[in-house]
């Protein structure tokens, strides 16, 4: 039961993430400097609420890039990390379809794109954006005295990779996130996401087995 629980927090999270900050994205746009401001903000705060109100349920993961580099660090078993990311690709499927019901799929949903039509370079932004956002959760994290600002320090860092990869590829770092919308937005969304969900998985991984490097250095 406890383990149901904790995928339900997942679902309900990664729901909240996608109808709120991709709602924020898709209702505003981020064809301006406020836009962007305003979305990277949605997302970051997002965060933070769902971290103080699921994160002693489930972490508030929301995010399977997020759980691979928990699972590579030892933190979580392979059983939950199979029930985490089929939660958060549920929950972000649901809050892209309730996101269409009320704006309508010509609204973006806050899909993804290419950085200019360029698959590799939108590889190698997602790759640099998820490790920057991943390894800020495994440092602030790895201490049990930060649990008090925990939410809000990782709440700011995915603020931060949002203000610089809107503009670029509309930040995923989070392949379920990418792949609600994507779903329902067919096209180009759909057929270039696969690209937002290998990144972003390949930045968590890279950004576990430096961190695990690091500080088993400092350790020893």
């Amino acid at each position: 039961m406890e383990a149901i629980k904790k995928y339900i927090a997942e679902f309900i999270g990664t729901f909240v993430l996608v109808f709120v900050a991709c709602g924020v994205a898709a209702n505003i746009g981020c064809d301006v400097t406020g836009g962007y401001v305003a979305t990277a903000l949605a997302f970051g705060l997002v965060i933070v609420a769902m971290a103080y109100s699921i994160g002693n349920i489930s972490g508030c993961h929301i995010n399977p890039a997020v759980s691979l580099a928990m699972l590579i660090s030892g933190k979580m078993s392979v059983t939950d990390f199979c029930g985490y990311v089929i939660a958060q690709f549920l929950g972000a499927i649901a809050g892209a379809a309730a996101l269409m019901g009320i704006l309508g799929v010509d609204s973006g949903l806050g899909a993804n794109a290419l950085f200019k039509g360029d698959i590799l370079m939108s590889i190698i932004i997602e790759v640099i954006l998820t490790f920057i956002f991943v390894i800020a959760i495994l440092g602030v994290t790895s201490k049990t005295e930060n649990t008090a600002v925990t939410g809000l320090v990782i709440g700011l860092s995915l603020t931060l990779v949002h203000l610089i990869g809107i503009g670029l590829t509309g930040t995923s770092v989070n392949p379920a996130r990418s792949f609600g919308p994507a779903l329902f937005v067919g096209g180009d969304a759909l057929a270039n996401v696969w690209v937002f969900i290998v990144a972003p998985l390949i930045g968590g991984a890279l950004a576990a087995i430096v961190y695990k490097f690091l500080a088993g250095e400092k350790k020893n």
